[in-house]
């Protein structure tokens, strides 16, 4: 029986990844690309195979395992480094991805220059659909609705901490000396501490705008990330 194994890795730590594969004598099965329609991101998908590991558990159980490699959330112009200096065979794969998807797949051994194949449309897998446009659209809005609320909130608790302060100043003038006044350190501490929290909730609305543009899997399992970093830096702050 065949199972496939997935492993999400940046596009930084590709090389690394499959250069390990390689030691172990893992063998090159494919690559394709995907364009992902909610938010217009690609997709890499990388196969390999490991023929020793595969016929040991095949005569053991009569199973084996195909690995792949998933670099998600790339950016049409994000520079992509070429595995071809490691199998040589991703050399089809990689002018593909190039020609229809115009993606930028860097240092091909064999690169022909985005004529591998020939296409009536430049890069035909990249074009969207007037659905997909209006999708994006929308989420582009609600994103820019999200940030412009963020920035109010964030300019007016500004505003009213400069007024307190500005309030804290006077009223110590007028009473010098008087125990309640409360230092001006002080003040301006909660001024950054503000500020901080207004820059904090402009990331958060900015992230959620993100999220609502996902596919709904993919964001939960983003949020699902996220809440375990919050765990993770409260508990290193803890510890």
């Amino acid at each position: 029986m065949q199972k496939a194994i997935y492993t999400t890795v940046g596009i930084d730590e590709l090389l690394s990844h499959v250069q390990a594969l390689k030691g172990v004598g893992a063998r090159f099965v494919q690559m394709h690309a995907e364009r992902n329609v909610d938010d217009g991101s690609y997709r890499l998908v990388y196969t390999f195979i490991n023929v020793r590991a595969a016929q040991e558990h095949i005569a053991q159980d009569g199973s084996y395992a195909i690995e792949n490699l998933v670099v998600e959330g790339i950016d049409q112009y994000q520079e992509i480094p070429s595995i071809s200096s490691y199998y040589p065979a991703v050399f089809p794969f990689e002018n593909e991805a190039h020609d229809l998807f115009g993606l930028a797949i860097t240092d091909m051994q064999i690169d022909f220059k985005g004529f591998f194949y020939q296409v009536s449309t430049a890069e035909p897998m990249s074009v969207i659909t007037p659905e997909v446009k209006a999708a994006r659209e929308k989420a582009m809005k609600v994103r820019a609705a999200a940030e412009a609320k963020a920035r109010k909130a964030a300019a007016e608790k500004a505003a009213a901490a400069a007024a307190a302060a500005g309030e804290g100043v006077a009223g110590a003038g007028d009473a010098a000396g008087a125990a309640v006044a409360r230092p001006a350190a002080a003040a301006g501490s909660d001024a950054q501490h503000d500020e901080a929290a207004a820059k904090a909730a402009l990331k958060a609305a900015e992230m959620e705008a993100k999220l609502a543009a996902m596919d709904p899997e993919k964001a939960a399992k983003v949020r699902a990330a996220l809440a375990a970093k919050v765990v993770r830096d409260k508990q290193k702050k803890e510890a």
